[in-house]
């Protein structure tokens, strides 16, 4: 299926490694015009040596003048945007009783706010264009318990606002989706890091958990992703997709 994405022009938030990179690689692949942005210097430099053609900005998106920054950045290198791919995000904190408020409301900003903002700031120049598509990525623990609270709270909010942004925006051409992964596999992620450390107890998990019996892929991810943001999905608003080898118990 060709997804019909020559040229278009892309922003990952959150983008150097991982998903976001997965996400930006498999754009690229489709030929689309690709801008990354990442707070850890490194990593965008390790992400520009693999994917050469990537454009490349350092912020951190929990700071509002550096994520309008990141917009008149990439105005001036890509022009006008034409898909948002809201994915930075990150875990702290304990249980809600050891947690300070403070790490809830850092959660909300990273994962939530800046997605919102982001998706503010890209669709008035959609508008412009009467089309464009904007992917949140969130997480299966954003419609039931598993995880942090910080960051299920966060990426519950984001699947909300995908559904309530999206019915605000099709009327103009835009639409607005979400992913929910479930448990990821890659080098720099977090079941990597407890695999490592112990891969008895972790083969349980996935035994018990997932019932494809394996982790998911980050190019398992990427290839919903961009399939959402293509004219190819272009009767699909508000939708958050589980991507997850059947891992979540909800049943919507």
């Amino acid at each position: 299926m060709k997804l019909r994405l020559t040229g278009k022009k892309v922003l990952v938030t959150g983008g150097s490694k991982g998903i976001g990179k997965g996400i930006a690689k498999a754009f690229i692949e489709e030929g689309a015009q690709v801008a990354i942005v990442a707070r850890g210097e490194e990593a965008l430099k390790q992400a520009k040596s693999e994917l050469p053609e990537v454009q490349t900005y350092s912020a951190d998106l929990t700071n509002r003048s550096e994520r309008e920054a990141v917009m008149d950045w990439f105005h001036d290198t890509l022009g006008n945007i034409d898909i948002l791919i809201n994915n930075a995000g990150g875990s702290s904190g304990s249980t809600t009783m050891e947690t300070d408020v403070e790490q809830f409301q850092e959660a909300l900003e990273l994962n939530f706010l800046s997605a919102v903002h982001f998706s503010q700031m890209a669709a008035s120049n959609m508008k412009e264009n009467g089309t464009g598509a904007i992917v949140n990525i969130s997480s299966i623990f954003g419609r039931e318990s598993g995880g942090k609270p910080t960051y299920n709270s966060a990426k519950s909010a984001m699947i909300s606002f995908t559904k309530s942004f999206a019915d605000e925006m099709i009327k103009d051409g835009i639409r607005v989706n979400g992913v929910a992964p479930g448990s990821i596999l890659h080098p720099t992620g977090n079941w990597q890091k407890k695999l490592d450390e112990n891969p008895e107890k972790i083969n349980q998990f996935v035994k018990d958990q997932i019932p494809a019996g394996r982790f998911g892929t980050v190019e398992e991810v990427a290839d919903v992703v961009v399939f959402l943001a293509s004219d190819r999905a272009r009767w699909v608003s508000g939708a958050t997709l589980n991507v997850d080898g059947g891992q979540s118990n909800a049943n919507f």
